[in-house]
């Protein structure tokens, strides 16, 4: 029976997850971040009062960029 050598997916996944965890930080930091696709600027959208289904995220105007993030209104 042959290893299979999952190196190469491992170290791609976390430099992806690096990446993106980069991103979010920078732009909860206020600073210009731009989508990778479409070089727009990317938008944060923070939760609503009083409406608990209001989706909060990370988007650019064209949807090549949309990171749902879980996250909740503090009063």
């Amino acid at each position: 029976m042959t290893k299979m050598d999952f190196s190469n997916i491992n170290k791609a996944t976390t430099q992806s997850y690096n990446e993106q965890k980069n991103m979010i930080k920078r732009v909860f930091k206020g600073q210009s971040v731009l989508c990778s696709n479409c070089n727009q600027t990317l938008l944060l959208k923070l939760p609503v009062p009083k409406q608990p289904a209001s989706v909060s995220g990370i988007y650019c105007k064209k949807g090549c960029t949309d990171i749902e993030l879980d996250m909740e209104q503090i009063n």
